[in-house]
């Protein structure tokens, strides 16, 4: 099963209020997808995820150390950039995180696909203009289509 949503973000406060917002509602062992180009906003989304989890250190991108693990108030957040990952990923222990004590951001998830657990919640950051975003958010599995209805559809 499958929920897709749809929305515009007309600047980075109001795409990272999505997140703080979305992130109230996971729980440990969530998995959050994040794709889009370059500057899109995947990291500012992250940083309003790790706001709504009370995560009270400076959220900037992974994209070197792969993988960055912070302590929120709520639960841990694993802050994943899959951009630079080859044939090692196997090596990273990945569902050690899927199944953590945390939600899991993944940005750049296609490079790792066929690692992905089936059931997340993919969130897709359009570039549309200088501080607007097309967001679509694209829920797998029945925990994630609640969360959707809970959140966009109250």
């Amino acid at each position: 099963m499958i929920y897709e949503w749809e929305m515009k973000s007309s600047s980075i406060e109001e795409t990272t209020q999505l997140a703080e917002k979305l992130a109230t509602h996971l729980a440990k062992g969530d998995v959050v997808t994040l794709e889009g180009d370059l500057g899109a906003g995947k990291t500012s989304f992250t940083k309003g995820l790790a706001k709504g989890l009370g995560v009270t250190r400076n959220v900037n991108s992974p994209t070197f150390t792969i993988i960055k693990e912070y302590e929120g108030k709520h639960m841990m957040l694993y802050h994943m950039d899959a951009y630079r990952v080859e044939e090692e990923y196997e090596d990273l222990g990945l569902e050690e995180y899927f199944e953590g004590e945390g939600v899991t951001v993944i940005e750049w998830p296609s490079m790792i696909a066929e690692q992905l657990p089936q059931e997340r919640l993919s969130i897709h950051i359009q570039y549309t203009g200088e501080t607007t975003r097309n967001i679509v958010i694209t829920a797998f599995g029945q925990r994630y289509i609640s969360i959707c209805k809970e959140i966009f559809e109250a």
